[in-house]
C-alpha cells in the first residue's frame, strides 16, 4: 500500500477557502478510480505556521499512484487550487 499525505498552506486562510478546498480535494473520490482510500482534513489549530488543508491518499501500488499523478481529473483540481496555493510539502511512503 502507498500512501500519500499532501500539506497545503492557502494564500486565503479563511475559513471559506480552506473548505473550498477540502470539498474539491474530496471529489477525486469517485473519480480517480485508483484511490483506494481518501481522507482531507482543515488544521483546528490555525497556527501561522500551520498548514490549512492536509490530504491523505492510498493506493494499491506505487503504479497506481503514479498514475494518479497524471490523471486528468488530478490535474484539474490541481490547476483549480494551485492560484491559492503559498506552499506545499508532501511524503508518500509504503506501508
Amino acid at each position: 500500500m502507498i500512501v500519500h499525505n499532501l500539506l497545503l498552506k492557502l494564500q486565503d486562510r479563511s475559513s471559506e477557502s480552506t473548505a473550498k478546498a477540502k470539498d474539491l480535494l474530496l471529489t477525486l473520490n469517485g473519480n480517480v478510480e485508483v484511490i483506494r482510500d481518501l481522507k482531507v482534513g482543515v488544521d483546528i489549530r490555525r497556527a501561522e505556521s500551520s498548514y490549512d488543508v492536509a490530504l491523505i491518499a492510498k493506493f494499491d501500488t506505487k503504479a497506481d499512484y503514479q498514475s494518479y499523478l497524471v490523471h486528468q481529473y488530478h490535474v484539474e483540481v490541481g490547476n483549480q487550487l494551485k492560484s491559492n496555493i503559498a506552499a506545499a510539502a508532501s511524503v508518500c511512503f509504503e506501508e
